[in-house]
């Protein structure tokens, strides 16, 4: 017995053709949309969150290592202050297109000098201890005094040998036309609370580690 099948009717197959379609763009369409949010969460996390930074220099060695990549929070001090011992990521203030990562030693209002490898705050006999600096500090280590203003931090790295820091900035100034004299450009000394981006809290590659509390004298 031959069975013979019926031939689809033609509107049906239009109709079967144009579902397929539908569903090809809503999947389209679905993706676009994940792309855009993944996308806008992206910058707005990197705009206003976090900071996502690869080390170019060894001038933090040997708590932040050359080529590291660390991530910082853009929101740390929305609500409170930088303290001694921070790492902060902020803008040069030399040439504020470029981030530079520091530690702040000198707090606003506070005198800091530097003599013979040391470090005194507010004329304390005591100099800070710096249990995480490199090596032996040797290069620009005495004959420094700061009156940091207010609402200003003196920062400097920790492998001090090796740092552009607050230390020689004026002097940067200077080069770049900024100003005539290192006095005239003693405030470039100094980083301005809004110049910071945010604070340093862990590097994720080639290694792991907490930047949050390396300097021993913040439980102190």
């Amino acid at each position: 017995m031959e069975i013979r099948h019926k031939k689809e009717p033609q509107t049906m197959r239009r109709r079967r053709e144009m579902e397929r379609k539908r569903n090809i763009r809503k999947e389209v369409f679905s993706w676009i949309r994940m792309f855009v949010i993944v996308v806008a969460v992206v910058f707005v996390a990197t705009r206003f969150i976090i900071i996502n930074a690869t080390i170019p220099s060894g001038s933090m060695e040997t708590t932040i290592m050359t080529s590291d990549r660390l991530i910082g929070f853009r929101f740390s001090y929305w609500f409170k202050d930088p303290e001694r011992g921070d790492i902060i990521l902020f803008s040069y203030p030399v040439d504020e297109s470029q981030t530079y990562i520091k530690r702040v030693i000198g707090l606003p209002g506070e005198t800091v000098e530097i003599r013979d490898g040391g470090i005194y705050i507010d004329g304390s006999d005591t100099p800070l201890e710096e249990d995480y600096l490199y090596e032996e500090w040797y290069w620009e280590n005495d004959g420094y005094y700061f009156e940091v203003p207010e609402d200003c931090y003196l920062v400097l790295g920790d492998n001090r040998n090796n740092s552009a820091d607050s230390r020689v900035w004026a002097s940067e100034a200077v080069s770049a036309g900024l100003a005539v004299t290192e006095e005239e450009a003693y405030s470039y000394s100094f980083v301005r609370r809004d110049q910071i981006k945010g604070k340093a809290i862990f590097t994720y590659y080639k290694r792991f580690r907490n930047l949050t509390n390396t300097a021993g004298y913040q439980n102190k």
